[in-house]
């Protein structure tokens, strides 16, 4: 049978900052920034968008997006939350935007993307697991009050700069 760990909040032997240690086998539990890896998917001049079938935001309108996975890359990362949410492919593009949304301790890496043609006469996208309804918004249709998250928001709009400009690099937020 193993000792239940007790921890203290201290800054550890070589450490910069308070952490979790356990008082009995000096155990530092880390507690890092989470990832979130997603796209803003353009189809035939339109963009793709998903109504939230879960919390936070339910009923609320979004980009495909979601946690990276252990052992995946945030590439890889990217194209399954499009499948989970919109059963879309997508071809991916540039790193549209790199966003630090520091309150929820996340970092958002956003691609700029295209869906792809999945063959076997099988759609486009469709509604995912996560999703209560997706939909090719014309920009100028695009649910802006409806918008689930002000990175989408935020998102959105750098797209729309890459398209009127072309493409210089991947944008940010000031944190």
């Amino acid at each position: 049978m193993s000792t239940p760990k007790t921890f203290d909040r201290l800054v550890p032997e070589g450490d910069t900052h308070e952490r979790d240690v356990c008082r009995t086998c000096g155990f530092v539990n880390y507690q890092n920034p989470r990832i979130v890896v997603g796209s803003v998917v353009r189809h035939q001049g339109k963009v793709l968008m998903c109504r939230r079938a879960i919390e936070p935001r339910r009923g609320f309108w979004t980009v495909p997006a979601g946690y990276l996975e252990l052992g995946e890359t945030p590439e890889d990362g990217a194209r399954r939350e499009a499948r989970e949410e919109a059963l879309a492919h997508l071809k991916l593009g540039e790193l549209l935007a790199i966003y630090s949304v520091t309150h929820l301790s996340q970092v958002q890496l956003i691609w700029r993307a295209e869906l792809i043609d999945p063959g076997a006469g099988a759609e486009f996208f469709g509604v995912g697991e996560e999703s209560l309804e997706v939909k090719l918004f014309d920009w100028d249709d695009l649910p802006m009050d409806e918008i689930a998250f002000p990175t989408v928001h935020w998102m959105l709009g750098h797209e729309r700069e890459v398209m009127a400009k072309g493409y210089r690099g991947p944008f940010g937020n000031e944190g």
